[in-house]
């Protein structure tokens, strides 16, 4: 259901509002390696660290909650985020599984992150959930989920530019560098509805 505000805005959490590179010293020191986030040439870490999908499912369920907690803001975030909330309606849409809910609240509320809805959905599909909250706008760092969500519901997504995103992108979907560069871009596409 609509609300009041301009636009709905789905938000990916880790690697858009929470640095990409945050998950590379964790699993660095959980598996010995040295790895640098621009080692990272694909969003399966499983197949960047040389381990089975199965011990990275196992190392997140063990060190999920301390990256959750441990992670940092991406770039000004914070503060662009907080301009965006008093006239667009923010609904994060996560993988996180949903016993992470008290850790990302209390990370939200240690950034002063506001939100209208915070949507763990436990997986990468984030079709349904975005369906459901009628978002306008999607931001991500997953490029399957960016050709998904863009193909499907006929929306933009802004995708933060990673080493593990490169590709050709179809019209809808709008690589960009920086928070700032985020902002600039939805401000392109919705002038003629809202400012950002």
């Amino acid at each position: 259901m609509k609300t009041d505000k301009v636009l709905t805005i789905g938000i990916d959490i880790d690697g858009t509002v929470t640095s990409p590179s945050s998950i590379v010293p964790l699993m660095n020191e959980c598996f010995g390696k040295d790895l640098r986030y621009e080692d990272c040439y694909e969003y399966n870490l499983a197949n960047v660290y040389n381990i089975t999908d199965a011990q990275f499912d196992e190392w997140l369920d063990q060190y999920g909650h301390r990256l959750y907690d441990e992670s940092p803001v991406h770039g000004n975030a914070d503060h662009i985020l907080r301009k965006w909330y008093a006239e667009h309606k923010l609904v994060y849409i996560s993988a996180r599984d949903a016993r992470h809910r008290d850790v990302t609240l209390d990370w939200f509320t240690r950034y002063q992150i506001p939100f209208h809805e915070v949507d763990l959905v436990g997986s990468h599909d984030k079709l349904a959930a975005a369906s459901k909250w009628q978002v306008d706008l999607f931001l991500e760092d997953r490029l399957e989920n960016a050709l998904q969500l863009s193909e499907a519901l006929q929306i933009p997504v802004l995708l933060f530019d990673t080493p593990y995103n490169k590709s050709t992108l179809p019209d809808l979907v709008h690589r960009v560098n920086s928070w700032d560069e985020a902002q600039e871009k939805a401000n392109q596409l919705f002038l003629a509805r809202t400012s950002f």
